[in-house]
């Protein structure tokens, strides 16, 4: 369903226009929790208001662990194996498994009302797989849906190119609000990013069950620059912005730094003292 039609409009109750928050190119450092805070806080707004959001953002160097993954045996221990190495590992809210962030990474984290309260989660990942399909309408029409075995944080609308992944799509609820996120690895090699999540869990999942964490299999991610050549990840975040002023939506740029409330900083450290631990 494509999120700025007017069908999905009267589906959501009122006359939406979708407005994006672009907050950097992911070069300057910040909490790479601030993102999932916002989106924590704006999921109670766009409930209250009605007014659906999009926040797209890049980070330079975070590791993003999942609610499962944080429970394996020695998680802790593989967190900050990282954290020494300079990459900040955090643990979300939502769902899905553990994935490396980088410049080359671009994050959707869209935001809708749900004033009926009702789930359809296929319904509400389709609007971000229609989002993607079409901001990416400028370099393939190739994009298929369905998990992909073998990639990291693997799940039924895992979006790929000739069986190689390279989005990855999770979910977070509220009462009357939810937000769908997704990463794309838009540059830079699929390879170094799975071998990160692999050694990851050969640390953190060391006495654990079977089948406690993906299997990370080699070939099996990728970037858009490997799959369809050359795209960058501004050239892909701009084509989502057309994507958004086209349908009558409206951008607002700005920076971590002003994102960074101190209501905000606030839900930060509820998040780390609620998940990390």
């Amino acid at each position: 369903m494509d999120i700025n039609s007017k069908e999905a409009n009267r589906e959501m109750g009122q006359p939406a226009k979708l407005t994006a928050w672009y907050s950097g190119d992911g070069r300057e450092a910040y909490p790479a929790l601030l993102p999932f805070a916002w989106d924590e806080r704006m999921c109670g707004e766009v409930g209250r208001s009605g007014q659906p959001a999009l926040h797209i953002w890049r980070h330079p160097a975070a590791f993003v662990v999942g609610l499962r993954d944080r429970r394996l045996p020695h998680a802790e221990e593989a967190m900050a194996e990282l954290r020494q190495r300079g990459i900040e590992a955090i643990v979300r809210n939502s769902g899905g498994a553990a994935v490396p962030l980088d410049p080359g990474v671009v994050n959707l984290s869209l935001v809708l009302p749900n004033p009926t309260r009702t789930i359809d989660f296929r319904d509400d990942f389709l609007k971000m797989v229609e989002l993607i399909r079409r901001a990416l309408a400028p370099w393939t029409a190739g994009v298929e849906d369905g998990e992909i075995g073998g990639s990291y944080c693997p799940g039924d609308f895992d979006l790929s190119i000739g069986g190689r992944k390279f989005c990855g799509i999770a979910q977070r609820r509220q009462t009357n609000g939810y937000v769908i996120q997704a990463f794309l690895n838009i540059e830079g090699e699929g390879r170094e990013r799975a071998a990160l999540v692999q050694s990851f869990y050969e640390r953190a999942g060391r006495d654990a069950a079977p089948g406690a964490y993906p299997d990370v299999q080699e070939g099996r991610m990728a970037s858009l620059t490997e799959l369809i050549g050359p795209i960058t990840a501004d050239e892909f975040v701009a084509s989502v912005l057309d994507v958004v002023v086209s349908g009558g939506g409206q951008v607002e740029r700005t920076t971590p730094e002003r994102l960074l409330t101190p209501d905000l900083a606030e839900t930060i450290k509820k998040l780390r003292q609620r998940y990390d631990r």
